[in-house]
């Protein structure tokens, strides 16, 4: 095994322990991770990233079903309308010239870290996660355990989906960053079955940009793989120290390395950099 694909795998195993720890965020931070890391264009990490992403995802999913505690149905509805969008952004991503992509892909980090940021701060100064508002789209049937499955519930899964498979096409990002906050704003559910229904869609919507990367032969096989591998293996070691961490922390630490991530993206990308 060359040194090229030992990084690799070291590489992908971080962003496979971010995953698990926080439920997002891994595969927006695997992109920067690729491109900094490995020498990787954008055009080239996007897919690289999204793979690494959909197999370590779908471990994480597959733990969370003998658990009990994926909403299967909501993850199957959202990533349904995911997959369908993901092709679109792949399409997107093939027209975008590279410097304006990276550029999107900042602002689009800067976002998803700023938000986490000021989501985790605020768990840790009250001692807990906010309180959600008395009216939600989605809840829980309190005597079957089942969400109830209204117009509303569905147009806000459906937008969930769709966003999340856009930028999973076009950025090469698991969407995790969406669907957390979607799910914690507008259902009920517990965090922990938030993070696994949100490591179920990443996994499905993920798969479907894969396939699509792949037919296209836009993927990036030789680092890829070793990522890929990296990734899965992360997750796992990263589910076994989750419970014993303190995830806003956690979350504020991630925040803090994409919005550097995402600055250092963007002074390579004009120039601006020594």
């Amino acid at each position: 095994m060359d040194e090229h694909s030992i990084l690799s795998i070291a590489l992908g195993s971080v962003i496979g322990g971010i995953l698990a720890m926080t439920g997002a965020g891994g595969g927006i931070l695997a992109v920067p991770v690729l491109i900094f890391g490995l020498g990787l264009s954008m055009t080239q990490a996007a897919p690289v990233g999204l793979l690494a992403v959909a197999l370590a995802a779908s471990v994480g999913a597959v733990l969370g079903l003998k658990q009990g505690v994926v909403r299967y149905k909501a993850a199957a509805f959202i990533s349904s309308i995911g997959i369908i969008a993901a092709p679109l952004g792949l399409q997107l991503a093939q027209r975008i010239p590279n410097k304006p992509l990276a550029l999107v892909f900042s602002v689009v980090l800067v976002y998803a870290s700023v938000r986490m940021l000021r989501n985790a701060s605020r768990e840790i100064r009250n001692g807990g996660a906010a309180p959600r508002g008395e009216v939600l789209p989605c809840v829980l049937n309190p005597a079957k355990g089942r969400l109830r499955w209204t117009l509303p519930c569905a147009r806000v899964l459906a937008l969930t989906g769709f966003v999340s498979g856009l930028l999973s096409g076009l950025l090469g990002v698991g969407g995790g960053f969406v669907i957390i906050p979607a799910l914690t704003r507008y259902t009920n559910l517990e965090m922990k079955s938030i993070v696994a229904t949100s490591l179920a869609v990443i996994a499905l919507v993920s798969i479907g940009g894969v396939t699509a990367a792949a037919i296209s032969g836009v993927m990036y096989w030789q680092a890829a793989v070793p990522f890929a591998a990296g990734a899965v293996l992360g997750l796992i070691a990263g589910r076994q120290l989750a419970h014993k961490l303190a995830v806003p922390r956690l979350q504020q630490a991630f925040s803090i390395v994409g919005i550097l991530a995402a600055i250092m993206l963007a002074a390579t990308v004009l120039g601006l950099h020594a």
